[in-house]
């Protein structure tokens, strides 16, 4: 081999090995399988130095896209619905599941077992075609991102099948305790939007989202006769109440993908100033979710009444956080969901039934 050649092909070593680590970077860091095919599209322009990039994902059929993501130049485009194949190109890598290469464009099927999408990239006619070494390569980082792909779907198929158990543990739980004992149908939807507010990244959010569902399921034991009381509980009653927290994370304790949640559901009953149950944690000390759901949990009794405790209004409701703030609150969860509550159309909050 010439001193050339072997500089050259040392250059192409370097570059495979070089996005290799960029590809398995990015498909390590990415939970997300809309955002994944984003940014992967994105990456792979500039790999190629290509102006245009699409990902396609195929449904059993082979007819149809699930998804599309498409970059052109600096703008992106995603579809994320089904949609009927009629690209002759798509059409054809899918049904020959071949490579095709023609100058400024290469297309490579996505194949696992079967085929499951494609990757097409083109380069503007007055750059470099595409030649051997390209379709090598954009071959390669396609089984890097086929593994990617597929461990995404499996995780999200196996996130509906537990979101689906917590939502039928609520309902088991709902149907124990009268309506007007439980939480609104917006509840969870409040805590997430603090969250995303205080820029929780999407795994706190999930377990965020899985907290705020199944944070009373230690109630499931107590004595209904207490649960529905409407006077004023006796120390002991208080004390068998105060245990929910803690019976709740022994219960869902062995679920692995709740772990996250657990010490939210353990400790959503804490004070900023430590006067909470059941540990009496202070400031930073309790989890940021748990400090999130307190603020959360609080304006919803306030709002939506308890037999225990008279309906307010939101302005009041709004009165009191604002008051407890640095006391039985976290100032920041408190800033944050006053921002919320300036954007969420509170009426139509209260008017909905639970």
């Amino acid at each position: 081999m010439s001193i050339k050649n072997y500089s050259t092909h040392t250059k192409k070593y370097k570059a495979l090995t070089s996005s290799l680590h960029s590809v398995y970077r990015l498909v390590s860091s990415t939970f997300e399988l809309k955002e994944l095919i984003t940014r992967l599209s994105r990456l792979i322009c500039q790999i190629f130095n290509a102006r245009y990039c699409l990902i396609l994902l195929l449904d059993n059929t082979k007819k149809y896209s699930v998804f599309k993501a498409t970059v052109i130049g600096r703008k992106k485009y995603v579809i994320d619905k089904k949609i009927k194949l009629k690209n002759g190109l798509e059409k054809r890598i899918i049904k020959t599941s071949s490579a095709i290469r023609l100058d400024n464009l290469l297309g490579i099927p996505l194949v696992c077992e079967d085929i499951t999408g494609a990757i097409i990239i083109k380069r503007h006619h007055a750059d470099a075609a595409f030649d051997s070494f390209d379709q090598e390569m954009l071959a390669t980082i396609c089984e890097q991102v086929i593994i990617g792909i597929k461990n995404l779907q499996l995780y999200e198929e196996q996130q509906r099948i537990v979101l689906g158990s917590i939502k039928t543990m609520v309902t088991l739980l709902d149907m124990r305790v009268p309506q007007e004992y439980t939480h609104s149908p917006y509840f969870s939807r409040l805590v997430v939007s603090i969250g995303q507010e205080m820029h929780l990244d999407d795994k706190q959010i999930e377990s965020l989202k899985y907290a705020s569902l199944l944070h009373d399921t230690g109630k499931v034991d107590i004595p209904l006769e207490i649960l529905t009381k409407t006077t004023k509980l006796t120390p002991t009653e208080y004390s068998i109440i105060k245990r929910h927290p803690v019976k709740g994370a022994q219960i869902l304790r062995p679920l692995q993908i709740l772990r996250p949640a657990i010490n939210i559901i353990m400790h959503h009953h804490e004070k900023y100033d430590g006067t909470g149950y059941p540990s009496r944690l202070r400031k930073g000390q309790i989890p940021q979710g748990a400090r999130i759901m307190a603020v959360a949990d609080a304006f919803e009794a306030m709002v939506y009444g308890r037999p225990y405790r008279e309906r307010m209004d939101i302005s009041s409701a709004l009165k009191e956080i604002k008051k407890k703030s640095g006391t039985q609150f976290d100032p920041k969860v408190v800033e944050a969901f006053f921002k919320i509550a300036k954007r969420i159309n509170t009426k139509k909050y209260l008017k909905e039934p639970k």
